[in-house]
């Protein structure tokens, strides 16, 4: 099993915008970016996410571009790896969201795409969405760090991330679940991170993790015991690096493999950080401000990995 993949599917957003449901608990939203109207924030984004784009496909990622659809009304669409993840096996998974107009980004003409124009073969779907029923969420790869080659699941238990979820994830999937709390300031208070993947990272042979997050002591060391099994390097953030989205990153297979970032992240990291990264792999980093800003996640929130087989000819 590989823990990076050549394949990455993003969506072209057509109206990307602040989302007022999700702000509720995702405190890297700004709501004001200089007074921009939605028209001028779609457009930034929009130009962002093509940069991007051209930036992944130049080293040799295969890019699979979705175009988004004017209704309904999906402002945070561009973040595809929260409602989906593709599997090695033909698997693919279908999570819970949080905020109601998020659940509208779950699409199934995507997957007759992936079948009809990319040649992938779906062999099941495994359908979490009940969850929301319950008021239970896991949002796919956000709330869940996967080091697919050790079967590990890590996650941040939040109102995005719920345990009983993960634990179902993990025996559909086959992971060890390894749960814990993350938090961050918020008005002088410490509150759950809301996604996982915003304060760690697990590439093939190191992992990017911001230790600070996870107050308890035995959690914390359950966590960095479980890295180290599996032999991969710890590279630790601090919270101010992780609040500049240097958690959010991706490893993805061009050339050769690359950690994918945004200029915010990588502009936080020390120049030590990024030795220790790049003995590993090259850095790719690319501006992402708009979007941050306005949508609360970054790079690795817009790649949703495809590791489904091809069809057999």
């Amino acid at each position: 099993m590989n823990q990076t993949t050549n394949t990455i599917m993003m969506i072209k957003p057509v109206g990307f915008r602040y989302n007022e449901q999700t702000a509720v608990n995702n405190y890297y939203q700004q709501e004001v970016l200089h007074n921009l109207t939605p028209e001028q924030t779609q457009e930034k984004a929009l130009n962002e996410f093509n940069v991007f784009v051209q930036k992944l496909r130049s080293v040799g990622v295969n890019v699979i571009v979705i175009e988004d659809t004017k209704t309904p009304d999906t402002p945070d669409s561009i973040f595809p790896n929260n409602w989906v993840s593709f599997h090695a096996d033909g698997t693919i998974g279908l999570y819970p969201m949080c905020a109601k107009n998020r659940r509208d980004e779950r699409r199934d003409d995507i997957f007759d795409r992936l079948v009809d124009d990319y040649q992938f073969h779906i062999e099941e779907i495994k359908d979490f969405t009940e969850f929301e029923e319950h008021e239970k969420y896991l949002e796919g790869t956000g709330s869940m760090v996967l080091d697919r080659e050790n079967k590990i699941c890590y996650a941040a238990i939040s109102i995005r991330t719920d345990e009983i979820a993960v634990m179902q994830f993990c025996g559909e999937f086959g992971y060890k679940p390894v749960c814990f709390i993350a938090n961050q300031n918020v008005d002088g208070k410490r509150m759950p991170i809301y996604h996982t993947n915003v304060m760690m990272c697990v590439a093939d042979q190191f992992s990017v993790i911001c230790l600070d997050t996870i107050d308890d002591e035995a959690e914390r060391q359950h966590v960095v015991e479980t890295i180290n099994e599996t032999g991969k390097e710890i590279i630790v953030i601090t919270e101010a690096q992780k609040h500049r989205f240097a958690g959010n990153m991706l490893q993805v297979m061009g050339k050769k493999p690359y950690l994918v970032m945004s200029n915010s992240a990588f502009t936080s990291l020390t120049t030590q950080q990024k030795a220790t990264i790049e003995k590993h792999c090259p850095i790719l980093h690319s501006s992402l401000d708009t979007i941050e800003a306005c949508g609360g996640g970054s790079a690795r929130c817009m790649m949703a990995e495809v590791f489904l087989p091809k069809q057999k000819q």
